[in-house]
């Protein structure tokens, strides 16, 4: 008989076979000896009985304990929610030029010298058949000849093998190239946010200071130039003239980019007061005065942007080669040797030449009565020859000191019916102002704009900040 539970049961009904276990000197015990056995046999048996009962109870109860938990679990995930995709956590998608960064390899980094979209791409794995292909097929959209030093481009590739070049010339707008099929591009510009800002300052040494010590850019310096080029010679403005400007400041994605419409514009020279405002009607667009009559004149007040003048109309003035007296008919101009001197107003070019005093020179006529002539040019503008026909602001040569020159500058000659004057003297016919079909609509704008003005305080700036200026 096999052992249950890990107890013998045979010595508990069996005295005889008790016996079996024990050594040959035992099978003769006494009569005292025999009584103890048949109790202790008796005692054993009751024990063995109850062991066997405890374990088949506790078995049972182990069984229905498994059974109410596996009940219990499975009301529980009868009652429970169902779950669902969005409990888990989303990776955050990283989208630039409209594609998720997380689904490629980004190469990013700025054109270098020498460095062309055909040598770029083969570099980071593209075949250069298929770089071929790609400028073939987009040239259209973008001349990849066209491509600058220092602006920035993105690679996106998968597998190791670019899909997508991204190249932006500008702030603006970008050039998305798919380098996949039969490659393709097209021109993608960013949504720009238009805030509108005011400014103004008061003149201490030099408009560039002035502009720098109220946190204003270039940009907007040129801006307020550009609309009062015409009135105002920024070469001879004064301690405590004054500005105040309303203008568009654009933003992309958030971030400030660049200087847009210069709406409305007010600077004061010498206690006179000149005013811009923008306009764009039906039939006419640009800056226009207080009594509606454009801001254009037939000549600008200087052929350069922000060079300062050295030299006035003079007719007794000391030659600085020559070291004698001779009439200076012009006025000089100095800025950095290649900075673009502009055609002061439309006309033909009548003389394009170079002699020992006046060095690369041009002349051109405007109309019956007036010419122009600007010397010293370090080279002339490409394009330019006897003949050709300039607008006003156009580019005719760039800052030089060719000819009796002691350092780069133009020098401008004001010509009237044959005669050299002094242009700052001339009194120009004024323009006719906007016709009646236009004239509410900018007396409405101008009202708001001016009210606008009135209202811009002048900032007080400290005399520290000249120690924190750096002038260009």
């Amino acid at each position: 008989m096999q052992p249950l539970f890990g107890i013998g049961l045979r010595p508990l009904f069996c005295d005889q076979e008790q016996t079996n276990y024990r050594d040959e000197a035992t099978l003769k015990p006494s009569i005292a000896d025999n009584s103890k056995q048949s109790v202790k046999t008796t005692t054993l048996t009751y024990l063995g009985i109850g062991i066997l009962v405890l374990s088949v109870f506790t078995a049972l109860s182990i069984s229905w304990l498994q059974w109410q938990d596996i009940t219990t679990v499975t009301a529980a995930s009868a009652m429970a929610k169902p779950t669902t995709l969005t409990a888990f956590p989303v990776p955050e998608r990283d989208v630039h030029y409209g594609y998720d960064y997380h689904e490629y390899e980004v190469v990013t980094g700025t054109i270098a010298r020498n460095q062309f979209l055909s040598n770029l791409l083969t570099s980071e794995g593209l075949g250069y058949s298929r770089v071929e292909l790609l400028i073939q097929n987009t040239r259209e959209v973008f001349d990849s000849r066209r491509m600058r030093v220092g602006k920035s481009y993105t690679i996106l590739k998968k597998d190791g093998v670019p899909v997508r070049f991204i190249y932006e010339p500008s702030v603006y707008n970008y050039i998305d190239f798919d380098l996949t099929g039969e490659t393709s591009a097209r021109e993608v510009r960013h949504r720009v946010d238009v805030k509108t800002e005011e400014a103004s300052g008061v003149i201490t040494s030099s408009l560039w200071n002035a502009m720098v010590d109220n946190d204003l850019s270039y940009a907007l310096t040129a801006r307020m130039e550009d609309a009062l080029a015409w009135s105002v010679d920024f070469h001879h403005i004064s301690k405590n003239d004054k500005f105040k400007l309303v203008y568009d400041k654009e933003y992309i994605d958030g971030k400030e980019v660049g200087v847009g419409q210069l709406k409305a514009a007010y600077f004061e020279h010498n206690g006179q007061a000149y005013h811009a405002f923008y306009f764009k009607g039906e039939q006419h667009e640009g800056y226009f005065d207080l009594e509606a009559r454009p801001m254009k004149k037939t000549f600008l007040k200087s052929p350069v942007k922000f060079a300062r003048m050295t030299s006035a109309y003079n007719l007794r003035r000391f030659h600085p080669v020559l070291r004698r007296r001779k009439p200076h008919l012009g006025t000089d101009y100095a800025a950095p040797r290649g900075t673009p001197i502009l055609a002061t107003a439309d006309g033909v070019i009548t003389k394009r030449a170079r002699t020992r005093g006046n060095g690369n020179y041009i002349k051109m006529r405007h109309d019956r009565t007036y010419e122009t002539q600007y010397l010293h040019m370090s080279r002339f503008a490409k394009g330019v020859t006897v003949g050709t026909r300039v607008k006003q602001g156009d580019v005719i040569g760039y800052i030089g000191s060719t000819g009796l020159a002691t350092g780069p500058h133009v020098c401008y000659r004001f010509w009237k019916n044959g005669k050299q004057v002094d242009p700052r003297r001339e009194k120009m016919p004024q323009p006719e102002p906007l016709p009646a079909s236009e004239r509410a609509a900018f007396d409405l704008l101008k009202v708001q704009l001016q009210a606008q003005l009135d209202n811009i305080a002048y900032k007080d700036i400290p005399e520290q900040a000249a120690a924190k200026r750096k002038d260009p």
